[in-house]
C-alpha cells in the first residue's frame, strides 16, 4: 500500500522544477490516439484532440496521477495519462527548444520524507479512491484541476485542424470487370492455338463491355494480329458496340509492335469501320496510323491515310500534317510532301517549333530550299521559331542557288547575341554566295559586320572576299584585307597569295604577281603547284616562254612537283605559239622520267608540229638546190 502512495507522491513532484533534465526528441515520440476511458462534460466525443506525450519511467509498475483530491492509478499505457498536461511553462515541461520534451524528476530528499511518512501510516491509513474524478466538477461547474481546463483548450485549438466528420473514400467509378475472364482471354491471345481464335473465345462465355475490351487491348506483350482478331470477334457479338475509345486503344496497341503485316491489317480494318460507321474514328487514331507507317518507312500508305480524313469525317490537325510530311520525305517523295505542306500552310495548323525545324530540314535535303523558306516565314507569323540548327541548314541551302542568296542574307538577322557569336557556318555561306554572284561590296560589308559584332571571321571568310576583290580587279582592297588579317592574328595561307597573284596575272601585271610570290616564299617554306601554275599560264599568255620554263625548274628546287597540267599547258603553248617542238619533246621526256603521263591530244600536237617543221626544212632545202 505504501508503494502506491509513494508513486502518487512521485507523480506529484514530477511536475515541480528539478535541476536535472532528460530531453527526448519530440519527433521520435508516437502520438497515440485512443478513445478516453471515461466520458466528460468538457471533452467532445466527435472531435479529436492532441494529447500530452507520455514519458515512461524505467519502472513498469502502475503510476498514480493526482488531480485535486482524486487519485487514479493506471499503467503507463493508460489513455487517461494522455489527457494530463505533463508540461507547462511554469513547470518546465518543454525546454527552450520546442523540438524536445523535458521530464524533471524530483529530488531524493523530498521523496524520502514523503515515502517515510507513508510507511508510518500504512496500517491505519484510509483507503483511497483510485478512480480519476473526470466526471466530477467543482462548486461552480468547473474542473477542479487546471489540467482539465488545458484539455478543453486543446479541444478548441484542434477543432480547426480535424474535420467534423470522418473521411470517406470516394466511390470507385470504374465499372466492374471480371479480371479472371480478362486473364483467361489474355492466356489465349498470348499462346499458340491449335484451333481458331474465335472458337477458343466462344467457349469462354464472356461478358463483353467497353471496359473489358479496353483492358484486354491495353495489355502489353500481345501480338497485334491477335488483338485485331479479338477485336473483330468482339465487334460481331450482340450487345457490344464499337466505340472511339476501343478503336484508339486498338490502334495504339498494334502501333507499339511496329510490324508491317499488322500495320496493313489494322489499316484495312479501320477502312472497313470508316466505310460502315465513321463516327467512331478519331483524328488521334488516324494520326497514330500515319506515324506507324512513317516509322515503317511506308510513305505512300501514310499519304493514303491522310487522304481519308475528309471521307471519315475527321479534321486533320498539326500532327496529321507533320507525320504525313515526314513519312513522305523519308522516302524522298518531296513533291507529294510539298502538296501536303501547302495544305498545312493554308489551314494555319502548324506543329510546334521543333517539328517545324524538322520539316524545313526535310525540304532542304530535297533541294527545295525556297519552299522551306516559305514554311519558315509562315512559322514566324505564328510566333513559332525553329531551332537555330534548322535555320543554319536553310541558309546554307539557300546559298547554293544564285537567286536565293539574298534570302539567306535576310535570315542572318535571326541570329543575335550569343547565338550570333557562334553562327560562323551560316555567315560564311552567305559571304561565299555573295562573292559568287559578284556582289563583292555586300560580302565586304558583311565581313566588317562580323568583325564588329561576330562571329569572328577566319581565313576562309577573308579568302572568299579577297578572291572576289581580286576577280573584280580591286587589288588595293584585296591587299588591305591581307593586312587586316595579319592585324587580327591570322596568317595568310597559300590560297590567299594565290588568289592575289591570279588577280595581277589577269591584269597582265606579272611583276606584281612575282612580288606576291616572293612574299609567299618568306612566309611559307613549301608552296603549292597552283601558285606556280598561275604564273606559268600568265607568262604563256604573254608568250614569255623562257620565264615560264624558269618557273618550272624553280618548282623542283622548292620541293614542288609539277603536275601534268603545268607540262600540258606549257607544251601546248610552245607548239601552237612558238612552234618549238624540240623544247616540247624535252618536256615530254622529262615527264616520262618523273612518271607523269601526257594525254594523247598533246602528244599528237607535238608530232604534228615536228612533221610540219621537217617539211618546211625539206621544202627549204629543195628550193635552195634549184
Amino acid at each position: 500500500m505504501w508503494r502506491s502512495k509513494a508513486r502518487d507522491v512521485l507523480l506529484r513532484y514530477s511536475r515541480l522544477v528539478a535541476p536535472v533534465r532528460c530531453q527526448v526528441a519530440f519527433e521520435t515520440l508516437p502520438v497515440i490516439r485512443t478513445p478516453p476511458l471515461h466520458s466528460s462534460t468538457f471533452i467532445s466525443h466527435n472531435k479529436s484532440c492532441y494529447r500530452s506525450i507520455r514519458l515512461f519511467s524505467h519502472d513498469s509498475a502502475p503510476i498514480a496521477h493526482e488531480f485535486g483530491d482524486q487519485v487514479h492509478s493506471e499503467s503507463p499505457s493508460s489513455p487517461a495519462l494522455e489527457s494530463a498536461d505533463a508540461s507547462t511553462s511554469t513547470s518546465g515541461g518543454f525546454d527552450e527548444n520546442p523540438r524536445f520534451l523535458s521530464h524533471e524528476p524530483e529530488t531524493s530528499s523530498v521523496l524520502s520524507d514523503e515515502i517515510s511518512s507513508l510507511e508510518s501510516q500504512e496500517s491505519g491509513a484510509p483507503s483511497l479512491n483510485l478512480e480519476v474524478g473526470i466526471d466530477e466538477e467543482g462548486p461552480e461547474g468547473e474542473s477542479p484541476d487546471p489540467l482539465f481546463q488545458e484539455a478543453g483548450n486543446c479541444e478548441d485549438q484542434m477543432s480547426e485542424f480535424v474535420p467534423e466528420e470522418p473521411f470517406e473514400e470516394a466511390p470507385d467509378e470504374t465499372p466492374d470487370v471480371d479480371m479472371e475472364q480478362v486473364e483467361n482471354v489474355l492466356s489465349v491471345l498470348q499462346s499458340s492455338l491449335d484451333g481458331s481464335l474465335e472458337s477458343s473465345l466462344d467457349k469462354m462465355d464472356l461478358t463483353l463491355t467497353e471496359e473489358f475490351v479496353v483492358r484486354v487491348l491495353q495489355t502489353p506483350l500481345v501480338l497485334g494480329g491477335n488483338l485485331i482478331g479479338f477485336f473483330k470477334w468482339a465487334s460481331r457479338k450482340p450487345g457490344f458496340s464499337v466505340t472511339s475509345r476501343v478503336i484508339d486503344s486498338l490502334v495504339r496497341a498494334v502501333a507499339a509492335g511496329l510490324r508491317k503485316k499488322d500495320a496493313y491489317a489494322l489499316w484495312d480494318l479501320v477502312k472497313e469501320i470508316g466505310e460502315r460507321e465513321n463516327a467512331v474514328l478519331t483524328t488521334d487514331a488516324l494520326n497514330e496510323l500515319i506515324s506507324l507507317f512513317w516509322k515503317l518507312g511506308k510513305g505512300k500508305a501514310g499519304l493514303e491515310v491522310f487522304n481519308k480524313f475528309e471521307e471519315f469525317g475527321c479534321i486533320p490537325n498539326a500532327d496529321s500534317y507533320y507525320f504525313t510530311i515526314e513519312a513522305l520525305c523519308c522516302r524522298s517523295f518531296f513533291d507529294w510532301a510539298w502538296s501536303v505542306c501547302e495544305k498545312m500552310l493554308n489551314s494555319g495548323n502548324l506543329p510546334e517549333s521543333e517539328k517545324i525545324g524538322n520539316v524545313i530540314s526535310c525540304f532542304c535535303k530535297g533541294e527545295k530550299a525556297k519552299d522551306a523558306h516559305l514554311v519558315f516565314l509562315m512559322a514566324k507569323e505564328k510566333n513559332k521559331y525553329p531551332p537555330h540548327s534548322s535555320i543554319t541548314f536553310l541558309i546554307t541551302s539557300l546559298c547554293r542557288e544564285d537567286e536565293t542568296v539574298r534570302l539567306a542574307l535576310e535570315l542572318l538577322e535571326e541570329f543575335s547575341g550569343k547565338a550570333q557569336k557562334y553562327a560562323i557556318k551560316p555567315f560564311s555561306s552567305v559571304v561565299r554566295g555573295l562573292c559568287r554572284i559578284k556582289d563583292v561590296d555586300g560580302a565586304k560589308n558583311l565581313l566588317f559586320k562580323m568583325i564588329d559584332a561576330g562571329p569572328p571571321p577566319g581565313n576562309a571568310v577573308f579568302n572568299s572576299v579577297i578572291n572576289g576583290l581580286s576577280k573584280a580587279g580591286e587589288m588595293d582592297d584585296a591587299l588591305a584585307l591581307v593586312k587586316m588579317m595579319e592585324s587580327r592574328g591570322l596568317r595568310p595561307d597559300i590560297y590567299t597569295y594565290s588568289v592575289i597573284m591570279s588577280g595581277y596575272v589577269k591584269k597582265h601585271q606579272m611583276d606584281d604577281a612575282c612580288r606576291i610570290l616572293s612574299e609567299a616564299k618568306k612566309k611559307h617554306s613549301k608552296l603549292s603547284p597552283v601558285t606556280y601554275h598561275i604564273l606559268i599560264r600568265g607568262y604563256c599568255r604573254l608568250e614569255e616562254f623562257d620565264k615560264a620554263l624558269k618557273l618550272l625548274s624553280e618548282m623542283k628546287k622548292y620541293g614542288v612537283q609539277p603536275n601534268p597540267d603545268e607540262y600540258n599547258k606549257l607544251i601546248q603553248s610552245l607548239c601552237l605559239k612558238a612552234l618549238d617542238w624540240e623544247t616540247a619533246e624535252k618536256l615530254l621526256q622529262e615527264m616520262k622520267e618523273n612518271g607523269l603521263h601526257l594525254n594523247g591530244i598533246t602528244r599528237g600536237l607535238i608530232r604534228a608540229v615536228k612533221e610540219l617543221g621537217e617539211e618546211e626544212l625539206q621544202s627549204g632545202g629543195i628550193t635552195s638546190e634549184t
